[in-house]
């Protein structure tokens, strides 16, 4: 049997959502906008969707707890951004997501 820690691990939910299609790492611009990693495409809140969500605790420091965030653009194209929580977090990120929440775009479990 697996270690329920083990299933729940970062690397371990990021390799099974690649092998379900969601292949591309997202970032936040400068100037508010998601964007894949080579700057080639990017989206406006309207333009993207949270289809799911991950938090994880470290497991001795507080300081490592992060959110893996599942999204869908207009475009069809599936990925992942990742923000950590309290100090260290990405308030660009942060601010994205708020967005998109804002516009009622919250998690639909009925996607998966």
């Amino acid at each position: 049997m697996q270690d329920k820690v083990e299933e729940r691990s970062l690397v371990n939910v990021l390799n099974r959502l690649r092998k379900d299609g969601c292949t591309l790492d997202f970032k936040v611009t400068e100037d508010g906008r998601l964007a894949t990693m080579d700057d080639k495409k990017t989206f406006t809140p309207d333009q993207v969707r949270i289809v799911d969500f991950y938090r994880f605790e470290g497991e001795s420091n507080p300081d490592d707890m992060s959110i893996l965030y599942v999204i869908e653009t207009t475009e069809g194209i599936k990925g992942t951004i990742t923000n950590s929580y309290g100090p260290y977090a990405d308030e660009r990120i942060e601010n994205f997501m708020k967005q998109i929440e804002d516009m009622g775009k919250n998690l639909d479990k009925n996607d998966k």
